[in-house]
């Protein structure tokens, strides 16, 4: 054999950047093993041997753990088969990397403390079987297994929330704040009352009373104000708050007083929780739906600025 062809351990060490003492540890355990030894006794190693260790070096620095580099040196795997399945394994990483990213933005803009950041991982890191299942047991545990509220159960299962693999942290706070909203039984009494006459489309009896034309004339201000980013607890809103009351007033025969207000609101709260609004909110935000100014309901911004001076 020529002997030109042949490399010492010294010189695969230089060549592949790495040491004697890891090139004899793959030499002894029969990865990469030497072609023949000098006359001295020393190992030598011909290109094969040379390749081989670089393509060794190389799968190691993908993550390739050592049995299964030995499989695709001895050609019992194919490097396409095994770089697939890494890949796929790397996607998992990378999202595991993505969620552990998003919680802590997620912690660090809500100042969360250790016990509220170990919540926030597990709940997230739920399968989405898990967080299919919690939703389930709060549809279950709302409505019950019979057919009554078939509607507002089909309602409320066509929003189901998922969260995605990679969720930014305004979504892993939304999704926080649906896990603890769903196992809520006062919410859940809430949403019970509010889905069914939403599902059914049963209208309010203000509105029938008070009629198409005047209703229409109070989403339409409402809606502008909405969009205008009118706080309904400011000052902004009072004028547009109490041209609706004497419009009211009016129509109902009444006098715009506190009470008449009062009576207001609690016209509108019986299908427009404030609470279940938000529910909602939350299924658009963790489902990343867009949300839509115009077809954003407008009783809850009416009821809050009803509500305002409701100690007066």
């Amino acid at each position: 054999m020529d002997v030109t062809t042949l490399y010492s351990i010294g010189e695969l060490s230089r060549r592949t950047g790495l040491s004697v003492r890891t090139i004899r540890f793959y030499s002894d355990s029969g990865v990469v093993a030497p072609t023949t030894r000098s006359p001295a006794g020393y190992r030598l190693y011909d290109l094969d041997a040379l390749l081989r260790l670089e393509l060794l070096c190389t799968l190691r620095e993908l993550g390739m753990n050592l049995a299964t580099i030995r499989r695709v040196l001895d050609r019992e795997l194919s490097v396409a088969e095994v770089a697939a399945a890494h890949a796929d394994a790397m996607d998992v990483q990378i999202r595991v990397l993505r969620l552990r990213q998003s919680v802590l933005r997620a912690a660090a803009r809500s100042g969360s403390d250790p016990e509220e950041i170990n919540l926030m991982y597990r709940l997230t890191r739920l399968s989405g079987e898990e967080r299919r299942r919690l939703i389930d047991d709060f549809v279950e545990g709302t409505f019950g297994t019979t057919d009554a509220d078939a509607a507002a159960v089909a309602m409320v299962r066509s929003a189901t929330p998922d969260l995605p693999d990679d969720p930014s942290s305004e979504q892993i706070a939304a999704w926080m704040e649906l896990a603890e909203l769903v196992g809520d039984e006062d919410f859940r009494a809430r949403m019970r009352r509010t889905a069914g006459r939403q599902a059914a489309g049963r209208g309010l009896g203000i509105e029938s009373d008070a009629g198409e034309e005047l209703m229409d004339v109070t989403r339409r201000k409402v809606a502008a104000a909405m969009e205008s980013g009118v706080d309904p607890l400011s000052d902004r809103a009072a004028p547009v708050i109490d041209d609706l009351i004497h419009r009211f007033a009016e129509a109902f025969a009444r006098t715009p007083d506190t009470q008449f207000r009062n009576w207001m609101a609690r016209q509108f709260e019986e299908a427009h929780d404030p609470l279940v609004d938000r529910y909602w909110r939350l299924v658009w935000l963790v489902n990343g739906w867009q949300v839509v100014p115009n077809l954003l309901p407008v009783y809850p911004w009416l009821i809050q600025a009803l509500r305002k001076d409701r100690d007066a």
